[in-house]
């Protein structure tokens, strides 16, 4: 068996330092089994990038670095990647950037990594592409001659067919997805979108077995929802919190990057109507918002960043007492465990986003919470996760009376009902771990080569309109 192999826009750590939560736990045992390779871009920038991987040999796994001109870097990520793919496939097409020079570099950086990819895969090696930075990989790779077997998976939402044309390269982008054997999913949305688009674009038919046939070949197509250590954060959230004393007041929490696409300002708005139609509650409770900065040299997050600045303090200035703050806003990042801690300890979360591809703070904020006392997750049916956490109090973040009675019911909410929700949450969290996941995607990869000509999946149930599992 050959090695996988993981291409992402960012890699782990050289030293394992950078660990903790996220992608790299969840594949981490996965590649350590076959001696696996992690290839992203190097941290820094350089006028002069080295013409191979720079490879760095981990116990576990290696990582291989490619390197990049600062202008080159500039214009693939903070450009195209961030500036026309993130508001597109987030449905904000009003805040598209397109300069011609961003596509190019895109596309250029593609042909770069598949020609440093193409010169250290074997045949028998999996590759695993992750996210939008990485799209036309595949088409790169196959252009080349590689023939293994290569799986994509978007780790933000894909929006509609209109949404997509929305994009000035969006027939390419199309193309780019179909040179891909496999293609996974968030959600059932996501991926419904894609089967739409494919029959649009490309004449795609979708085949009895759920895949999809193109050009005389037959793309597997899943869905596959992203979780996390489930465990392992818990066990933070226990140890964190028998050493730290409860809040006065009761704690809404949000932790957010700060990102147009997470709904902070219709959030405040939704906190700030619970204020004013609920005078029993003023000096009663508090929210504690976490936004950590994220791209600051595009325009569209100064506004954002402006706004949640603007609104958190007239909030306070209106509410507010000597002795009582309502918004904590907090600008910068606070370490895992500390927010385990903060998470076990509120209330209420709140997990509002416009668009989003999964939202792992919502199945952290369930995971930490005790058990005996459980808090209350409110959560946006735009959220990824409203398609599996249905226990969660689902609301229309754009409303800022649902918001607003949402809060209300989570904080008069019985203890009973609030233990039933988080029972039949954190079940379903439990099983379908972040390892579920990695092997769920890794196990339809490895078998697309045992679809037969007929078009029958190796796997009955495994049908991409299934939940996994």
């Amino acid at each position: 068996m050959g090695r996988l192999i993981v291409i992402s826009n960012r890699a782990p750590s050289v030293d394992g330092s950078g660990d903790s939560g996220g992608l790299v736990v969840a594949l981490k045992d996965a590649l350590a089994q076959n001696g696996g390779l992690w290839i992203g871009c190097a941290p820094e920038q350089t006028d002069t990038p080295a013409p191979e991987l720079v490879v760095h040999h981990r116990p576990d796994f290696d990582i291989g670095l490619f390197e990049l001109e600062p202008e080159l870097y500039r214009d693939y990520y903070l450009g195209y990647s961030n500036s026309v793919l993130w508001p597109a496939l987030h449905g904000r097409v009003d805040l598209i950037d397109v300069q011609p020079r961003y596509a190019a570099a895109y596309r250029d950086v593609a042909r770069r990594v598949a020609g440093l990819v193409a010169k250290v895969v074997r045949e028998d090696d999996l590759i695993w592409v992750h996210d939008y930075q990485m799209i036309p990989l595949a088409h790169e790779l196959k252009a080349l001659g590689v023939t293994c077997r290569i799986g994509f998976f978007l780790h933000i939402p894909f929006p509609d067919l209109q949404t997509f044309k929305a994009i000035p390269d969006w027939q390419n982008l199309s193309e780019w997805l179909a040179d891909h054997d496999l293609l996974g999913f968030q959600t059932q949305r996501d991926l419904g979108n894609m089967i739409q688009i494919f029959r649009h674009t490309l004449r795609g038919e979708l085949r009895a077995n759920g895949n999809m046939g193109i050009g005389g070949r037959e793309i597997v197509m899943g869905c596959f929802p992203i979780s996390i250590d489930v465990g392992g954060f818990r066990r933070l959230a226990e140890e964190g919190a028998a050493d730290t004393p409860p809040p006065a007041l009761p704690r809404l929490i949000g932790v957010d990057r700060l990102d147009y696409s997470k709904g902070l300002p219709q959030r405040l708005a939704g906190y700030e109507t619970f204020l004013a139609d609920n005078a029993a509650f003023l000096g009663q409770v508090a929210l504690v918002q976490i936004a950590p900065p994220t791209r600051d040299d595009v325009d569209a997050y100064k506004a954002i960043r402006s706004e949640l600045e603007l609104m958190s303090g007239q909030i306070n200035g209106r509410f507010g007492t000597v002795d009582w703050t309502p918004v904590q806003y907090i600008h910068r990042a606070i370490p895992r465990d500390e927010l385990a801690v903060l998470f076990r300890l509120s209330s209420v979360g709140l997990v509002t986003p416009l668009f989003d591809g999964m939202n792992l703070v919502a199945k952290e904020f369930v995971a930490a919470q005790d058990p005996a006392d459980p808090g209350v997750l409110i959560l946006s049916q735009f959220a990824g996760a409203a398609e599996e956490m249905r226990e969660a109090l689902i609301i229309n973040p754009h409303d800022p009376q649902d918001i607003a009675q949402a809060i209300r019911t989570a904080l008069d909410m019985p203890l009973t009902e609030r233990v039933e929700r988080h029972q039949a949450l954190y079940a379903h969290l439990e099983k379908h771990d972040v390892g579920h996941w990695s092997a769920a995607f890794l196990d339809r990869l490895r078998a697309v080569d045992r679809i037969s000509p007929d078009g029958v999946a190796p796997f009955p149930g495994m049908t991409p309109w299934s939940r996994t599992g």
